[in-house]
């Protein structure tokens, strides 16, 4: 598969078969991912990976804690602005509406749409996971870092035919992840990623977000 294949192929899968993905599979995959761009190669991350009864165990306090409180814990670093403005605030309304037309949730189906917001802390039913740490004391640029490295392990990830999805949800249970993971106080979760074979039958995974035309991202100048 060529890169260029891998990226286009790439998507969020919200919807997962339960065949077991192999350790020393996901070790392969980390292994070469591991190589992505790090600036100043400080390499600001670590990974918490799970299977099994780790990864049910989890999958269950991330139920518990946002069943008691859906709008998730207080958070330092959000997971979106309190505003988003435009055009980004028309680009994420559009794939929310677009995902659960597809699920056939309406507007006004507030229970569906919970529904599915918390089938991301049943990891979409995913067989393996990966929590992302990173140092506290980290700047904006290492948290881009991160995303390349994320970034790459999908690519390598679809290349051998596994599926994932990048979970920014979890990012509002942080400090309750922390606590069981035994986080030390310089560290936190960014957030999580789903990972295993896609379920090709299910209506959820037809879902392809739009992507904004070049020329309205781009300016090319001297040329």
């Amino acid at each position: 598969m060529k890169v260029e294949d891998a990226v286009r192929q790439r998507k969020s899968v919200r919807a997962f078969k339960s065949d077991p993905v192999s350790l020393d599979e996901i070790r392969a995959i980390l292994n070469i991912a591991r190589h992505a761009p790090s600036g100043g190669n400080l390499q600001p991350w670590k990974m918490i990976v799970l299977a099994g009864e780790a990864l049910q165990a989890v999958s269950f306090l991330g139920q518990k804690t946002m069943a008691a409180n859906p709008l998730g814990e207080a958070a330092s670093h959000p997971i979106y602005p309190e505003k988003v403005a435009e055009p980004y605030r028309s680009r994420r309304y559009k794939v929310g509406e677009d995902m659960y037309a597809i699920l056939g949730i309406t507007r006004e189906d507030k229970f569906g749409r919970l529904g599915q917001m918390a089938g991301n802390f049943k990891f979409f039913g995913a067989p393996c996971a990966i929590f992302f740490v990173i140092d506290k004391s980290m700047g904006h640029g290492q948290w881009a870092h991160l995303g390349m490295l994320m970034q790459t392990i999908c690519l390598v990830a679809e290349e051998r035919g596994i599926s994932t999805c990048m979970q920014e949800a979890w990012g509002m249970v942080r400090e309750t992840l922390a606590q069981h993971f035994d986080l030390p106080d310089t560290e936190m979760i960014y957030c999580g990623m789903a990972l295993g074979y896609e379920d090709t039958e299910a209506a959820v995974n037809s879902l392809r977000t739009d992507r904004a035309a070049l020329d309205e991202i781009a300016v090319f100048n001297g040329f």
